[in-house]
């Protein structure tokens, strides 16, 4: 049994996560502003409360949970995140620091916060996006998303080389396509080839058993463009 927190599980690929590691027997922190969906839930090992990445409030809370509850964390998935898309030019920097509060910021935050409670051969996975790789499509409208998106590539690079004598391992997937509410915010009407579900399923294994085999290192997971 592993002790498991997860960010952005009100929807998507963070609520199917929830399923999947309480079905498999796994204690679950699962952190959203609406902890709503994973409540009507009722699972036994599933613990939830509202928590916003960019709230020092929350964080200490999680953190307060965790040392009281479990002592120490075994794998924590950040999959929050936040998205604008809009021109370049209507961007303002508010539209900026809003994405990068929750995509970049916030993961540093909640990490530097819990890695006092996580375990040395512990696992951080951060999801990012195939638009935050260099050298991958781009598309117009999504500068911020895409740009904080690779900023955290580079932060688990960092956070590996600096804990890779002490632990936890850091690595990042940088998803394609899902069939998300995000996706159609992105694009409207696309159809992606993978359900939420079926991208939580190689995440959920990937956070579980990954780290014996990468650390700081990204691993593209798409089938698609975008």
């Amino acid at each position: 049994m592993k002790n498991i927190v997860i960010t952005g599980t009100s929807r998507g690929i963070g609520f199917e996560l929830v399923k999947i590691f309480s079905k498999a027997g796994h204690n679950v922190l699962a952190l959203s502003r609406n902890t709503e969906p994973v409540d009507v839930l009722q699972l036994k090992n599933v613990h939830a409360f509202p928590f916003d990445i960019t709230r020092q409030e929350d964080l200490q809370k999680s953190y307060s949970f965790i040392s009281e509850e479990w002592e120490q964390v075994d794998i924590l998935i950040h999959n929050a995140g936040a998205i604008v898309n809009k021109p370049f030019q209507e961007l303002s920097t508010a539209d900026f620091e809003e994405v990068y509060k929750i995509n970049v910021f916030g993961v540093a935050a909640l990490t530097r916060k819990l890695l006092p409670l996580i375990n040395p051969g512990g696992h951080v996975v951060i999801v990012s996006s195939m638009g935050g790789v260099q050298g991958s499509m781009k598309f117009p409208g999504l500068s911020a998303y895409s740009s904080s998106k690779a900023a955290v590539i580079t932060l688990a690079e960092v956070l590996a080389e600096e804990y890779k004598e002490t632990g936890p391992s850091f690595n990042v997937l940088a998803l394609g396509a899902v069939q998300t509410e995000m996706l159609e915010e992105a694009f409207p009407g696309y159809k992606a080839p993978l359900q939420p579900g079926e991208m939580a399923e190689y995440i959920a294994d990937f956070s579980l058993t990954g780290n014996r085999f990468y650390n700081g290192k990204l691993l593209q997971v798409s089938s698609s463009t975008p």
